[in-house]
């Protein structure tokens, strides 16, 4: 099944080089006799009171993003930090054409076919955006540019495409953009053969376009304008305005939100409640645009199923009973629970992560020691398609086809790029399609990965994966960027970074620490990682940053930390019980101030997050979330450096929970390590929508890191 967080774009990145004794013991930042002084943020007392405790919060008036002293106070702190960077300018411009320089300038990803046409993207020689495009199943055939977002994304600080939704005529085509970097999504429509814009548009969506096979109508998910939540689903038939479409279904339970898709028979449409521990599907015939929705089988707390088909029956995946989930089938014409049939049972050992059906086959997602493998099942056929590596990265890719014999998968690992293979259940060859170009040259037999086990103070191993550039790595004390993530269920798989090799070549180790919360392990990995067993999540990271220093991968002077957003939070916790662990520490788009953000159920995501976190209004949650929320328990010790990175409009962690976090330190901490704060004024959460733009925020992060260790070239 597909996970559903609340995540997408985290940056995790990687720093490499080679540090002589002398600039190892000295912070230059520390050293500038010259250096400016920081911002200090206003003191405006605002209590907070529950349960008979009172907090107080002297920085709660940055929550005001519309306050002109608020917009001047993150100004203020992005002067202060170009200021004290300054003199790493011309280090940050090198990094930054070291990264853009390994970028092929014009490429194009490879075509996949969709209903007689073969549909790709590229990029062209300086620009930031891409170009949708597409060929018609023939030799001689003309290239359609669908949508140039570079024309798009004219006099707009922020372009993103949601979905580009094409009805089955191959005519229409309907897409949702972003131009403010929220996630909040508008719809347009263009007819394809006249190349005219139609009047429809519709504002305020989560991105997502189903169209019904008749070609008259599609489906839309609106979003609650203030906490952001999917909440209603509309019908819109052509030529209408977005006031007459049609409320389809409206989702009451605001822990509850709602995604919609079309499978890949094309028989059915399927709605998807959701919330972290319970699901409920919704289907109607994808052929008639009147067709009524159909509950599949009622929600019920802690049961979270997934439904696909192969036109004939039904695939569930469910966790009832089973948690790492088993899948069931059934007849179409009966689907609740009692005609369900188990097809394949729940073992402890491997998780199931996904089903995709085609018309003679399935293809199944396991996870098992941590990776995952595709199980192929046709008739009687029920194999694996394995991979030669024990840590990398692989997902099913552009399989559109419904009826096909071959299969299309990504695939990198730590020292190999992303390519592109097809496998062919005939022939069982595997066909490589693509393999990612390093420009300048990039020799994997130079670079080593491995994978370790640590374990942690309650005895639970955890797997760590490390890469580094064989010549460079040290016998002993090496510099080295532990990464951390450890939320929602999410695993951080190992995978290849072409912006990690200016830093592995400088000689760090850069470490993935796989610690409890995600779901690497399976379903028990996450459930001990999460509500009142969160804090094995900080202490797991902990134990590995240990680890490493009492094998002699590093030391405290020579190792840095990085996380954002949960990964952030994990960040803020990490450091406030073991701050002499770190050199520095990068924290992009902290979740910080968790306490203050789950009681306020206006803010959006709140609600959806309860089963994560805890509901802070049940004592015995308020009680646990308190006594690890980072901003909640800065004390008065020495941190480590810091540079914290947000956006203005960050709809998943708000802008003044890093802003707060900052002030409150500053304030609060001894000794003279910097705490830096830089704010995007034009973005959200996934940082800068350019092709390029966002290496520059990249090379900030690198000099950061590098210039700790005094490394300036």
């Amino acid at each position: 099944m597909k996970i559903l967080i609340f995540i997408n774009s985290i940056l995790m990145i990687v720093f490499t080089l080679n540090v002589n004794t002398q600039a190892q013991t000295n912070n230059p930042m520390t050293q500038n006799q010259n250096a400016s002084k920081p911002p200090v943020a206003p003191i405006k007392p605002h209590p907070i009171e529950t349960f008979g405790d009172v907090r107080i919060d002297n920085y709660y008036w940055l929550n005001d993003r519309n306050n002109p002293e608020v917009i001047s106070y993150l100004n203020e702190e992005n002067d202060y930090l170009h200021r004290e960077m300054a003199h790493t300018d011309s280090f940050q411009k090198k990094l930054y054409s070291e990264m853009v320089g390994r970028i092929v300038q014009k490429d194009m990803s490879v075509p996949y076919i969709r209903h007689g046409y073969y549909y790709y993207t590229r990029y062209e020689t300086g620009k930031e955006y891409p170009i949708y495009a597409r060929r018609i199943d023939t030799s001689d055939a003309r290239e359609q540019i669908l949508i140039n977002c570079n024309v798009n994304a004219t006099n707009h600080s922020f372009y993103n495409i949601g979905t580009i939704a094409i009805d089955t005529s191959n005519q229409l085509m309907a897409y949702s953009e972003d131009t403010f970097s929220r996630r909040i999504y508008t719809i347009r429509l263009k007819n394809l053969h006249t190349g005219e814009f139609l009047p429809d548009v519709i504002s305020n969506c989560n991105g997502s376009i189903v169209w019904y096979n008749d070609g008259k109508a599609f489906l839309y998910v609106v979003k609650d304008e203030e906490t952001l939540r999917s909440y209603k689903v509309y019908r819109h038939i052509l030529g209408q305005s977005q006031q007459e479409d049609t409320l389809i279904y409206e989702e009451k339970d605001n822990t509850f939100g709602v995604g919609i898709h079309k499978s890949r028979s094309g028989k059915f449409i399927y709605l998807t409640c959701y919330s972290t521990l319970t699901s409920e599907v919704h289907f109607c015939d994808a052929n008639n645009s009147n067709a009524e929705l159909k509950t599949f089988e009622p929600r019920k707390t802690n049961h979270l199923y997934y439904v696909a088909d192969d036109g004939e029956k039904f695939y569930i995946t469910s966790n009832e009973n089973a948690l790492n989930f088993k899948i069931l089938t059934t007849d179409i014409n009966h689907t609740t629970r009692k005609h369900w049939i188990e097809k394949i049972p729940h073992r402890i050992n491997v998780l199931i992560e996904d089903l995709d059906c085609f018309k003679d086959f399935i293809v199944v997602s396991e996870r098992m020691k941590g990776i995952v493998k595709y199980r192929i099942i046709s008739g009687e056929q029920d194999c694996y398609l394995d991979f030669d590596e024990d840590a990398y990265m692989t997902s099913l890719v552009d399989n559109y086809e419904f009826d096909t014999h071959t299969i299309r998968y990504s695939y990198n690992s730590l020292t190999v790029p992303p390519s592109v293979f097809e496998y062919n259940l005939d022939t069982r060859e595997q066909n490589l399609l693509k393999e990612a170009e390093v420009v300048g040259g990039y020799d994997k037999n130079q670079y080593q990965s491995e994978r370790i086990e640590v374990k942690s103070r309650d005895g639970v191993m955890i797997p760590v994966s490390l890469v580094y550039k064989k010549s460079l790595k040290n016998k002993e004390g090496n510099p080295l960027l532990l990464y951390g993530y450890g939320s929602y269920g999410y695993s951080i798989d190992a995978s290849f970074s072409s912006t990690r090799l200016s830093l592995l070549d400088r000689g760090f180790i850069y470490a993935i620490a796989h610690i409890r919360g995600g779901q690497e392990l399976g379903r028990q990995w996450y459930e001990d990682g999460k509500l009142l067993k969160k804090k094995n999540t900080f202490n797991d990271f902990i134990d590995c940053g240990r680890y490493l220093v009492s094998h002699k991968y590093s030391d405290p002077t020579r190792m840095f930390a990085m996380g954002g957003s949960a990964g952030g939070l994990l960040m803020g916790a990490v450091i406030n019980m073991a701050p002499e662990l770190f050199r520095g520490v990068v924290a992009a788009v902290p979740f910080v101030d968790v306490v203050t953000t789950m009681l306020d159920e206006s803010i959006p995501l709140t609600t959806g997050e309860f089963d994560e976190w805890g509901n802070p209004k049940i004592k015995e949650y308020y009680d646990y979330i308190k006594s690890y929320s980072p901003y909640d328990n800065v004390m008065p010790h020495r941190y480590p450096a810091l540079l914290v990175t947000t956006g203005l409009h960050d709809s998943q962690v708000q802008y003044w929970e890093p802003a707060k976090w900052v002030a409150k330190l500053r304030a609060t901490k001894q000794g003279n390590e910097p705490v830096y704060l830089y704010t995007n004024m034009d973005t959200g959460h996934g940082g800068a929508s350019g092709r390029f733009e966002r290496y520059k925020e990249y090379a900030l992060e690198y000099a950061f890191i590098l210039d700790q260790l005094g490394i300036k070239d």
